[in-house]
Formats: structure tokens, C-alpha cells, sequence
């Protein structure tokens, strides 16, 4: 360690032994200790230290605002020690005690080793905190016995402490419990979870308090509907009063011989007519007592105990503090014992016996009443169970947290916006809730569209294999389903604890993410492949990735180079943290609003794929009139299409496919629908006089018959390929302009009954689209103001430039969905 920023922080001298450590007192945020120092005095954020130990003679301080060690006086110091930096300790002894060096973490207490050949060598090593904050522990020993014990607060280098750190941890306790709470009963906790003396009896309280309504409801329900058996009984009685004989009663009268008698009217038994004197008749009966109702019963008994238990405690003043009883808080909890005795002395529950058995019945689990309180009793009485890595890990690996929070804060980013229908974060394994978020685990969270009803799924590190490379597990993928699109589109969100703080930059290029994490994103993007089983070739499916860092300068990043990108090419880096969340929110918005063409147009493609797609997806479609029967069968018996040259319109070349349209009158003559049912594929021209003909392989049906509404088709028209599938209805084929085309779509998205109205009642003839509607709304084009309006009778609710509709899809679509649905 060298360099003429490395100071001297600490220094210790006792009676047995000198210590001092040394380093610099700054973090990578800043290049040099007197902007470090200005910072400091900007923040004001205090670093708290402890030593303690036998005959302490001095302890002296860094203090950054002096820079120099000062007598430690008790006065606040700004933080100088932060995660992965490394710091020099050395332990000098001064008599023949022989020292050692304890840290709990193996490998902080192996790098600091004894140093020389004397009796008592001196001690010496680095401390190296990694990805680490918070309190570090560290002690001087002789002979087992603590000879000094210091406490050390270690600073994020990326994070503000005071804030983002410990808000990370909030927040991801908090989306914990919502997504336990939601997967339970569809509601967020509306109580807190902090820590306090007793978390264990405290957190049991909070939920008894918030559940206990709900839990009796359930119980009330129960009472209403109980789960019941029908239970068989067998009673000995004389042989004319049985009236159902069963299995059981048959052996009985067949081991028995001697209860028949010989009688005229009798059954006939070895040619003999005879009659049982006795025997078992059957009867059945409803019984309540069912294990279901033991399991319920037994939940309120042990909810009954555990307030008595807490009844106690919080009466109780004896303890190492006297303290006054909490009267409200020891009300609240006596009066839900005494409404759970309540139902317990209900002469239904008394009839209910006792539980010998664990219970894992569909009753439990599916029926309501038995569901919710089951439920209920789990949260209340267990809480969360967590498992995996979320729970093996410390809470000082700021990276692991970093990675934790930035799924869960985009999860609940989504659940703002959109109807979460699904998620395995939480789940019930084995009568508890546990929470799997960890790297050999694939948590999935579902939600719908309430408008659109498309899914999105956000999946943390799904493992992508089946790849013809090597197997890609980014940490977040967001996948986009889109109405009438075949596509999903996947997007790639990595978390990286790494900053770029662009020392000797411009300042609009300063702070941003490292150019390595850019070329992983470029990585993931170009190996996420799927095999196109038709054209027997690979193409790519993730349409965007992007690097999330921690930073909140939000506003300043919008200039950097890697914010720029996501416009151009789809990969970029963008600032996530607690308080910094606007950029992201705005990029998912955006990618789950959007028409599935903006999404398509986004991408970076192949040299050649435009030319590729604009043959492919523009294929024209000759519309043709059909206006008799006779030549309408002869047109699908000999695969053909006619029309007269003189009234052909101009492309009519170009026509790679021919679709009939059925009128009213041959439909009423031949019983086909009227409308376009049936298309195909050109492939060859005829001209024949004045007439030209059109020869098609086949004739295909379209998956849905497209219907006029009021509308026709004079002679014929042109449409592309991608509408004819598309269209429901006539007019829809009209549409030419990209604007049109783009705003139908994006109606299409929100219901499947969008109103097309033209200028005129023959497609063919029309020269406009005067406006759509969806129920009671119309959104049409004003040409003067180039903006579109949407009006509900006659008055205007909202108003989207074609400007924006062009460069900003997904800001017109929300502005119009909020105007259909407000």
C-alpha cells in the first residue's frame, strides 16, 4: 500500500501493545481526499466506532476535516473505512504477552500473521472488507483473554449509507412480506415489520391483529357450510323392521344361519321359504366431527393459548425494567380471546372431538372458509420461513442485496400498473411460507394487462439452455406477450454493484456503468437464440439489455453515452436505487405499452433483414368482387379469379395474393357467409382479351371470415397480407397510412370490437378513415391540428399529436387507453 493519499486512521496504545491501522481515507467515488473532504461536509454522515479493553492509554482517530489523528474526544468522524478497501493493521506487543488476532470471518483473521523472529513478533496483515458493510469486529488476545476489542463501521463506496443502504434493506423486506401477503389473500400488509425487542412475539401480535377479523369470518363461514361425512351405522333389530341390508348385513345373516325361521311368505334358502327372526340394518346419518373440523378446532385452541401466553407477558411488570402495563394493548388481546373461547362454546364446536392427526386434506386447502383460515393460521402463527440464499446470506454483501432488491423492486414496479397473477418468490412448502430467491432457483412472477389482458412474466436468473453455444442466467428477464403477434418479446436486465465514475471525463460522461458490463449485455442479446423449426435457422429473441447500476444522479445521467444507446441500439445502462427509480419505471412502461411493430422496429437486424421483411410482410392482396353464384363455383372449383382489365387499379401487379368477396346476394343464393372467407396464393397471370385472370394454387379459409358491417366492395381492392389475417371486419382492409395502421392496432390491443368508419360505404371508393370506436368513445385523425382526439358524445377527453404517436407509441397509447377506460 502506498501512495501519498494513504494516512494513518487509527492508533491505539495500551500498556501490552501498540496497534495502528493505515489507508485511505476516501472511496472510488472521489479522486482525491479534498473532494472527499467537500462531500463530507455536504453529508454530514457520521461513522460510529467502539474500542474497549484492558489499560487503554490513548486512542487517536483520522479526523478528515483536520487531516490529521486526533485524541478520541467522543465528537462524530466522517466515515473512512468502505467496502473493498484494503487497510493495513499492525499490532506491536511491548511486553512478553504473546498476542494473536481474532476476526470471525476466516479469512480476515488468517491475513493478519505474526512478522520477525523475536520471542514476541510483531503482528501484521491487510483487512480487506470486499462487498461488506456495516459493523466489523475485531480483537486482540492473549492467552484466550480479550486484550482489546474494536468495532469498526464499514461504507458502501456506491450507495449512500444513511439512505440507499439501509432503504435496500427495507424494501426488500418489505417486498417480502407483500408478496407472502398477496399470495395469500390478494392484499398487502397494512402493518410494519420492524425490528423491536421481541420480534418474534411483536410480529405475532401485528398479523393476530391485522388477520383476526378475516380468520373469524373464515370461521363464521365454516359454521355456515361445515364439511360433512356421512357416516354408517348398524343396529340389531327384529326381521320385519329392516329396511336396507348392506354388505356387512349379508355376512352377518350368512355366519348365522340359526336367526332363520321357516315361514310361507319367506324367501326361498335350499328350497325352503324362510325369514331371519333378527339382523344388522343400516342406516346413515351426517356427522359433523370430520378431521377438517378437529384441524379448524384445534387452530382456534392454539390461537386461544398463544394470546393467553402474551395476555401474561404484557401483564406482567417483573424484569430488569418496571414498566406500566399497556391497559389498551392488554384490552385489544383479551378481547380476541374472548371471542375465540366464544366460538369454542358454541355447542357445534363442543361437538367436535379432538385431533389426533396432521391434516393435509383438498378440504383444507381448496374449500373456502377452511382455505382462508388454514392461511391465515400459517402467516399468524409461523410468519416467514426464509430459505435459500435470501436467507443464508449476510446482510453486509451489499452486491447479493443489490441483485436481491433490484428483482423484487421491479416486480413491484409491475404490480403498480398491472394484475399480478401468479409468483413462487413465496410459496407453502410443509405447512410454512418460504421465500426462494437465490442463483439455482428460477422465481417467476406472472401479471396481466387489465386492459389488454396480455401476460408478462418477470423471471430471476432463468437459466437459458438448449442454446448452441454455451448456457446463458441473466439475472432478470421481463418477457412481453402482445396481442396478435406470435412473438414474445424478451428483455434482459442484469444487476451489476460495479460503478464507472469516468475520472478525467467530460461531466456529461462521467459516472455510468463499466464498458465490460455493456459488452455482457452485448453478449446476451447476441447468445439468446431460438431454432426456427420451418426455416431450419437460429434468430434471436431478446430484444434489449441493459445494465441496472447503483447511482441516483438520475437527471445528469440522461447525457451519458450509455443512456443514449437504449434509443439507438437497445442496450444500455441504466441508474436503479431506492430513490432513483423514474428511468427505469419509464423503460418498462415503455416496453409493456408498445404495439408488438414498435417493439419489432426497435431491434438491431441482420444487413438485409429490412429489404427481407418489407417483401415479406408487405405481400399484396387483390380483393376481388364476387357478385354471382354460378361464376362463384366455378371460381373455387378451377382455382381462379377474373376481372376485367379496364377497371383494374394501379399496383395491381404486384398482387401476390387473391381474396373473394362474397355479396349479399350470391350468399343468400349459395349460403356462403357473406364477406371474405377464402384466399390464395397467385401463381399465374392469364390475359385474355380484356379480361385478365388470376390462377391460385388453392384456395385456404381465413381462421376468422372477415364481415362487412355495412360496407362493400364495388369491383376490388388492395390490402397487404398482415391485415387480410388481421381484419374482422371490411373497412379494416382500407387502411393505408402508417398512422392509421399503427393507431388500429394499438385500439385492437384494448378490445376486439374497433369501429372502423370510412367516407364512403364502398371500400374501394373510400378515400379516408374518419374515425374508430371502441363502445362509446371515437378516436379519430384531425388533418388541420396533425393530432388525434378522442371524444365521447361530441366532447373531447383527450388529445395525442401524430408527432408523439410516430416517435413515443407507448405515451399515445396510454393516454389513449386512460381516456377508454377513465
Amino acid at each position: 500500500m502506498s501512495g501519498s493519499e494513504t494516512k494513518e486512521l487509527l492508533y491505539i496504545e495500551t500498556e501490552d501493545l501498540s496497534l495502528y491501522i493505515k489507508g485511505m481515507p476516501y472511496n472510488a467515488r472521489f479522486e482525491n481526499l479534498s473532494q472527499y473532504r467537500k462531500h463530507s461536509v455536504i453529508e454530514k454522515e457520521a461513522m460510529r466506532f467502539k474500542v474497549s479493553g484492558e489499560n487503554i492509554d490513548s486512542v487517536e482517530f483520522y479526523d478528515v476535516e483536520t487531516d490529521s489523528l486526533e485524541v478520541e474526544d467522543g465528537h462524530s468522524y466522517s466515515p473512512i473505512f468502505f467496502e473493498n478497501g484494503t487497510y493495513q493493521i499492525v499490532i506491536s506487543p511491548k511486553t512478553d504477552k504473546k498476542v494473536s488476532f481474532y476476526h470471525e470471518h476466516p479469512g480476515l483473521r488468517s491475513a493478519v500473521e505474526p512478522v520477525g523472529r523475536g520471542k514476541n513478533p510483531i503482528l501484521m496483515g491487510n483487512l480487506q472488507f470486499m462487498n461488506e458493510v456495516g459493523f466489523t469486529s475485531f480483537q486482540v488476545k492473549h492467552n484466550g483473554k480479550t486484550l482489546i476489542d474494536v468495532t469498526l463501521e464499514i461504507f458502501p463506496t456506491k450507495l449512500s449509507y444513511k439512505d440507499d443502504y439501509r432503504k435496500l434493506l427495507e424494501e426488500v423486506n418489505d417486498e417480502v412480506y407483500n408478496l407472502a401477503f398477496h399470495f395469500i389473500k390478494k392484499t398487502f400488509l397494512g402493518a410494519s415489520n420492524h425490528l423491536s425487542e421481541n420480534p418474534s412475539l411483536t410480529e405475532f401480535y401485528r398479523l393476530i391483529e391485522f388477520y383476526f377479523e378475516s380468520f373469524i369470518k373464515s370461521i363464521q363461514r365454516i359454521e355456515e357450510q361445515p364439511h360433512h361425512q356421512l357416516l354408517t351405522e348398524h343396529q340389531m333389530v327384529r326381521g320385519e323392521r329392516i329396511k336396507k341390508l348392506d354388505n356387512k348385513g349379508r355376512k352377518h345373516l350368512r355366519r348365522n344361519p340359526r336367526l332363520f325361521i321357516e315361514t310361507e311368505n319367506g324367501m326361498v334358502l335350499h328350497d325352503k321359504p324362510v325369514f331371519p327372526v333378527k339382523g344388522l340394518n343400516t342406516r346413515k346419518t351426517i356427522t359433523y366431527d370430520t378431521l377438517e373440523n378437529r384441524f379448524v378446532k384445534w387452530m382456534m385452541e392454539r390461537l386461544s393459548h398463544k394470546l393467553a401466553d402474551m395476555a401474561k407477558k404484557v401483564a406482567s411488570q417483573s424484569g430488569r425494567y418496571e414498566r406500566a402495563v399497556d391497559e389498551e394493548l392488554l384490552g385489544n388481546i383479551m378481547s380476541m380471546q374472548k371471542k375465540l373461547k366464544t366460538f369454542m362454546n358454541k355447542p357445534f364446536w363442543k361437538s367436535i372431538s379432538s385431533i389426533d392427526r396432521t391434516v393435509t386434506s383438498m378440504v383444507i386447502q381448496r374449500k373456502i372458509g377452511y382455505r382462508d383460515a388454514y392461511k391465515i393460521y400459517l402467516v399468524v402463527t409461523r410468519g416467514l420461513a426464509l430459505e435459500g440464499e435470501l436467507f443464508k446470506m449476510s446482510v453486509k454483501d451489499v452486491a447479493t442485496l443489490y441483485e436481491y432488491w433490484t428483482y423484487l423492486k421491479m416486480g413491484q414496479i409491475l404490480r403498480k400498473n398491472y394484475v399480478s397473477e401468479y409468483q413462487d418468490v413465496v410459496a407453502i412448502r410443509h405447512g410454512t411460507l418460504f421465500v426462494d430467491l437465490d442463483q439455482t432457483s428460477n422465481a417467476k412472477q406472472v401479471f396481466t394487462h387489465p386492459q389488454t389482458g396480455e401476460r408478462i412474466v418477470l423471471s430471476f436468473q432463468k437459466r437459458e439452455g438448449k442454446l448452441p453455444t454455451v448456457t446463458q442466467k441473466p439475472d432478470i428477464m421481463l418477457e412481453v406477450e402482445k396481442k396478435h403477434s406470435h412473438n414474445r418479446y424478451h428483455y434482459v436486465f442484469d444487476a451489476k454493484y460495479r460503478i464507472d465514475f469516468g475520472f478525467g471525463t467530460g461531466t456529461a460522461e462521467k459516472v455510468g456503468p463499466l464498458e465490460e458490463d455493456i459488452n455482457t449485455m452485448h453478449r446476451y442479446r447476441d447468445a439468446l437464440v431460438k431454432k426456427h423449426h420451418q426455416r431450419d435457422s437460429y434468430e434471436r429473441y431478446s430484444f434489449g439489455s441493459y445494465v441496472l447500476f447503483p447511482w441516483n444522479e438520475e437527471q445528469t445521467y440522461l447525457e451519458h453515452p450509455f443512456y443514449k444507446s437504449i434509443d439507438e441500439v437497445n442496450i444500455g445502462g441504466l441508474p436503479f436505487l431506492p430513490n432513483s427509480t423514474v428511468l427505469v419505471e419509464r423503460l418498462v412502461d415503455r416496453l409493456v405499452e408498445s404495439n408488438p411493430e414498435d417493439l419489432q422496429e426497435e431491434g438491431v437486424l441482420p444487413t438485409g433483414a429490412w429489404t427481407h421483411w418489407e417483401s415479406s410482410l408487405d405481400e399484396k392482396v387483390l380483393v376481388g368482387t364476387v357478385n354471382d353464384a354460378q361464376m362463384y363455383h366455378e371460381y373455387k372449383k378451377f382455382g381462379y379469379f377474373e376481372l376485367d382489365s379496364a377497371v383494374l387499379r394501379k399496383g395491381w401487379q404486384s398482387s401476390e395474393y387473391v381474396a373473394l368477396y362474397v355479396t349479399s346476394d350470391v350468399s343468400a343464393q349459395t349460403g356462403v357467409a357473406n364477406g371474405i372467407e377464402f384466399y390464395g396464393r397467385v401463381h399465374d397471370l392469364k390475359i385474355q382479351g380484356t379480361r385478365v385472370r388470376f390462377e391460385v394454387e388453392s384456395w385456404r379459409k381465413l381462421k376468422r371470415g372477415i364481415r362487412p358491417v355495412g360496407y362493400g366492395i364495388q369491383s376490388h381492392m388492395l390490402t397487404t397480407m398482415a391485415l387480410l389475417e388481421q381484419a374482422e371486419e371490411l373497412p379494416e382492409l382500407f387502411m393505408k397510412s402508417g398512422e392509421e395502421i399503427k393507431l388500429w392496432r394499438m385500439l385492437r390491443r384494448l378490445s376486439s370490437k374497433v369501429l372502423t368508419s370510412l367516407d364512403d360505404t364502398s371500400v374501394d371508393r373510400a378515400r379516408k378513415v374518419q374515425a374508430y370506436q371502441i363502445g362509446h368513445v371515437e378516436v379519430l385523425f384531425n388533418s388541420v391540428s396533425k393530432r388525434i382526439e378522442v371524444l365521447q358524445n361530441d366532447e373531447l377527453l383527450n388529445t395525442v399529436s401524430l408527432d408523439v404517436l410516430q416517435k413515443h407509441p407507448a405515451q399515445a397509447f396510454k393516454v389513449i387507453k386512460d381516456s377508454v377506460y377513465m
